[in-house]
Parts: structure tokens; C-alpha cells; sequence
């Protein structure tokens, strides 16, 4: 009796670990898209961080996210046990703003964009002391972590709110810190990039070796803004995919819509199967560039109205 108690106890275990790790798949996939802008976005904002300090910087801004973490995911198993109603409203608010942002990528050529400021602000006056700078470049970082992580922990609940509440904090801590890991470990290798590169050039002998060496450094050095570039365009797409596949999915007759399109387009002969795959997504993607140049136009008529309300009065 003792043993097969054992033994069932350890099968309830397994079962628990399994759906906790399926659960945690499926939420890091649903979080990629956030994942994509929250590497090139943090990888930007230690521009202009004096290159000895480019790896302590890194690990302050880890540490904020963490704390960041550490307020959302109490806040969101409290929002699964108190009122699950908001979860799916919280979701479309998160898809919303992720197609927002990614839209406004898009129009930054065409709109009046803070980044410009921000872009400025990257290369540190002379004048300004460098810790000072520094500070404030961790300060601003933690903010930008803080809209991000929201998204994510917020993607992540809505994968988990039907399961018990054990397993919304395993999947819930374990996505948290995944994530902060994954992001700021992949950001530390990014901004080092270049100094690799740079290290290999200034290392390399005359030898067929050295030659090899100087030659890999060289492409380093070459692909590091290429690589800065691919991913914030990978990560704008993405954000389109995963914003506007959660707002479709909160729309039932758009979701009806996709799939409908889906089963439509697998007919077509040969490349039916290839295309019935991927229309899902990139119909997905294509609601959330409409979403995000919908809330966009709110947002800019909204702010129109409040400056106009402050100059009059």
C-alpha cells in the first residue's frame, strides 16, 4: 500500500511538472514577440555607456527587471484570483498596445517621434558627470523594462488562468525569470559584440591563423549594426503577430474569419498546405497593423485635444 501510494504520488508529480512545462512553452512562444523589442530596445538604451561599463550597466537594468517581475507577478496571480473576468480585457489592452508600438515604428518616418530625442540623448554631454549619465540611462532602461514585462506577464496569465493556482506561480516565476535571463543575457553578448570583433582584429598575427582571426573580426564588426537593425525589424513584425493574434483572438469573428481563410487557401494545388499554414499569422499580422494604425490616430487626437485643453486654460 505504502509503495503503490509512493509511486502514485510520483506519477501526480510528473503530471504536474509535465503541464507546467507545456504550459511554459506555450507562453514563451506567445511572449516572442515582446521578446524581439525588449532585446533591441535594451540593447539601444546602453548606447553611449563607456564600453568598460557596458556589462555593469547591463546587469543594474537585470536587477531592476527582476524587481519589475517581482511586482507583476504577485499583481497578476491576484488579478486570476480575485477578478479572472479582467484577464481577457487586460490581454486585448496588452495585444493593443503591442500593435500600438509596433505601428508607430512604421510612422516614425512620417511623425513627430521622442526617439529622436532619445537618439540625442545616447551620446553623453561632456559636461554631464559619467555616473550621473549612467544612472539615468539604468533609470530609463528599468521604466522600459517595466511596459514590457508587463506584456509578458500578462500574455503569460492569460496561457494559464484556467490552471490551478500552483501552477500559475511555477509557469508565471519561471517565464519571469526566463525571460530576464534570456533577455539580458543575449543583450550583454550584443554589446560586447563589437568588442570581440574589435579584439580579434587588434590580436590577430601574420600567420594563415592570424589572418583567419583579423578576417572573423572584421565580419564581427561588420554585422554587429546589421544585427541591431534585423532585430528591431524581426521584432516589430513579431510584436504585429502576437498583438494582433491576441486581439483576434478576443474577436471571435475575426478569429472565425482567419481560420475560415486558412481552411480556403489549403485547397489551392501544390502550395495549399504551405500557404494554409502560415495565413493565420500573417493575417494576424495584418489586424494588428490596422489595430495599431487605429489606436495610433486615438492616441495622436487625444493628445491634440489635451494640448489644446491646457492652452486655453
Amino acid at each position: 500500500m505504502a509503495g503503490s501510494a509512493f509511486f502514485a504520488l510520483i506519477d501526480d508529480i510528473a503530471t504536474v511538472l509535465d503541464d507546467v512545462s507545456l504550459m511554459t512553452k506555450v507562453a514563451a512562444k506567445k511572449t516572442a514577440g515582446v521578446l524581439g523589442d525588449d532585446l533591441a530596445l535594451n540593447a539601444q538604451q546602453v548606447a553611449g555607456v563607456r564600453a568598460e561599463r557596458e556589462l555593469p550597466v547591463v546587469w543594474a537594468v537585470a536587477k531592476g527587471s527582476l524587481k519589475n517581475k517581482a511586482i507583476l507577478v504577485p499583481a497578476a496571480l491576484a488579478i486570476s484570483a480575485f477578478i479572472p473576468w479582467a484577464v481577457t480585457p487586460l490581454l486585448m489592452l496588452g495585444g493593443a498596445f503591442l500593435c500600438f508600438e509596433g505601428f508607430e515604428k512604421l510612422a516614425h518616418k512620417y511623425l513627430p517621434h521622442d526617439e529622436e530625442h532619445h537618439e540625442v540623448a545616447a551620446r553623453a554631454p561632456e559636461d554631464i558627470d559619467p555616473l550621473v549619465y549612467e544612472q539615468e540611462k539604468i533609470k530609463d532602461a528599468v521604466r522600459t523594462d517595466f511596459i514590457l514585462s508587463a506584456e509578458i506577464i500578462a500574455i503569460t496569465l492569460g496561457t494559464v488562468a484556467g490552471a490551478s493556482l500552483q501552477q500559475q506561480i511555477t509557469v508565471l516565476v519561471g517565464i519571469a525569470l526566463i525571460m530576464t535571463a534570456g533577455v539580458y543575457g543575449l543583450v550583454a553578448g550584443i554589446v560586447k559584440l563589437d568588442d570581440g570583433g574589435l579584439y580579434l582584429v587588434q590580436h590577430a598575427s601574420a600567420s594563415a591563423w592570424g589572418r583567419i582571426k583579423a578576417g572573423i573580426g572584421r565580419a564581427v564588426l561588420a554585422a554587429a549594426p546589421k544585427m541591431m537593425r534585423s532585430l528591431s525589424v524581426i521584432g516589430t513584425i513579431a510584436m504585429f503577430m502576437v498583438g494582433g493574434g491576441i486581439l483576434t483572438h478576443g474577436l471571435p469573428f475575426a478569429h472565425h474569419a482567419i481560420e475560415a481563410a486558412a481552411v480556403a487557401v489549403e485547397g489551392v494545388a501544390v502550395i495549399g498546405p504551405v500557404l494554409g499554414a502560415i495565413a493565420p499569422a500573417v493575417l494576424n499580422a495584418l489586424f494588428g497593423v490596422v489595430a495599431g494604425a487605429v489606436v495610433l490616430v486615438v492616441v495622436k487626437l487625444a493628445q491634440r485635444v489635451l494640448s489644446l485643453f491646457r492652452k486655453k486654460n
